[in-house]
């Protein structure tokens, strides 16, 4: 089979599973939003500060991906099944770490001046993901495994099964019914506790059954911490989780700024992010499969056939974004009114967001793409670096003057377009910063594995 027909398929097959894992954001939106305004702003608030903790944990065991890709592409099958298991030593000491914020978010929600009317309902909420979050994390595990197997069906096909679990979950346990009293927000939060349980579960018992894991020997009793392999996870997944940290961080904070705003600036935004973080699914499959796809090559020891994939995936990023970018354009407008319900001065306000949101995605699917390739080639403190300059400095910075100081002589411009403007030139200068090191890194001499 030809390299862009694996890599499509790779691709293809993870952005099913990445867009049934965020039809739970998106379910959880559309019940609040019929649910009250209310809850669907403590949403806002709640989501965008778990996904801060959530996704810079994630990069740390995703980081995985290159590492056990090479492994793979080298032929040693054993090795990368003693690799998977000394992972868990990484993952139980983070899953520490998130519980732990999730369940004190006080500083953070002072510090951006989340109002007091909308504390109660998030402090909850982020409670009971807390518990959510072990089984999160280790499904992140067993879904990096079987992307740097080249076979991630069985992880798309859990992620599709739970969907149908999570939307009646959901509604049953927002609005009440057959017995149970209405929980409002605090029912999104239950629904996803109980799917990422059952998602475990299932995958646990396909370690244990499917034949696709017997030459890894996966099931082999847990050696004592290796520090030199912990430490080899360290190096690269600390920056990878720091650099996604920044990078989400710089997105879902314009949540908690904009929620000084009011409701109604709150639920707008809410609308505008989950339709950006809906698109991002897409760079997000093809920079995974991407990632996978370069490793293999480089393990096996081709780096022209790296290259190559490295070319193709980011080519097709370019291609489809470009594609996402019009669609979005085009229907701000009915897009607004079907994420935001009846709900007029948050549809109008929402529909001027969506333009900026089609820009951001343009730059947001090349810069994207980059950093995961970057990995492979063991690149990772320099995109940390990069994110934090131009995300944070620029991006979420520039939005916070613009919106609430005013720029040049201008006065400020408290709207959530602000922030939507300013992320979207940062992002722009991203892509340039790491397609140039992408460049760079691809061609300079590398050890033999």
């Amino acid at each position: 089979m030809r390299e862009w027909q694996l890599l499509s398929r790779h691709a293809g097959t993870v952005f099913v599973g990445q867009i049934a894992v965020m039809a739970f954001g998106v379910t959880d939106t559309l019940v609040a939003a019929r649910y009250s305004s209310e809850a669907l702003a403590a949403l806002s608030v709640g989501s965008a500060t778990y996904i801060s903790i959530f996704v810079a944990l994630l990069g740390v065991l995703t980081a995985q991906l290159p590492i056990w890709s090479e492994l793979r592409g080298a032929g040693h099958t054993l090795s990368l099944g003693r690799s998977v298991r000394q992972s868990l030593y990484l993952a139980l000491a983070i899953t520490v770490v998130g519980m732990t914020l999730l369940l004190l978010p006080g500083p953070l929600l002072t510090w951006t001046q989340i109002p007091a009317a909308l504390r109660g309902e998030v402090e909850v909420y982020l409670a009971i993901l807390a518990l959510a979050l072990p089984p999160a994390l280790l499904f992140r595990l067993y879904s990096t495994l079987n992307q740097s197997l080249g076979k991630p069906l069985l992880v798309t096909w859990i992620q599709i099964g739970s969907l149908g679990l999570k939307i009646p979950l959901s509604i049953w346990f927002v609005f009440g019914g057959m017995g149970l009293s209405p929980l409002g927000l605090a029912g999104c939060a239950w629904a996803t506790l109980i799917v990422n349980w059952s998602m475990v579960a299932i995958a646990l018992w396909l370690l244990r059954t499917q034949d696709l894991y017997v030459p890894y020997r996966l099931w082999q009793r847990i050696e004592p911490p290796d520090w030199a392999t912990i430490r080899g996870f360290a190096r690269l997944g600390i920056p990878t989780g720091l650099s996604i940290m920044v990078e989400v961080t710089a997105f879902t904070l314009m949540a908690l700024f904009i929620a000084r705003q009011g409701t109604i600036a709150a639920a707008s935004h809410q609308v505008a992010s989950t339709l950006a973080a809906l698109l991002y699914m897409m760079p997000l499959s093809l920079g995974i499969a991407s990632s996978a796809r370069v490793s293999y090559w480089l393990g096996a020891g081709h780096p022209e056939r790296a290259r190559t994939a490295m070319r193709l995936g980011l080519q097709m990023a370019l291609g489809l974004a470009l594609i996402c970018a019009l669609f979005l354009w085009l229907l701000h407008l009915p897009l607004a009114r079907l994420f935001a319900g009846p709900n007029p001065p948050v549809v109008l306000l929402a529909a001027t967001l969506l333009p900026w949101v089609a820009l951001y995605h343009l730059f947001d699917a090349v810069q994207a793409v980059s950093v995961f390739i970057l990995r492979s080639y063991g690149v990772a403190t320099a995109s940390l670096v990069i994110y934090s300059v131009l995300l944070w400095g620029l991006g979420l910075g520039g939005g916070y003057v613009i919106a609430y100081e005013g720029l040049a002589g201008l006065p400020p411009l408290p709207t959530p377009s602000a922030f939507w403007i300013a992320a979207s030139v940062a992002l722009g200068l991203t892509a340039v910063a790491v397609l140039t090191l992408l460049a760079w890194a691809s061609k300079r001499p590398r050890p033999a594995h």
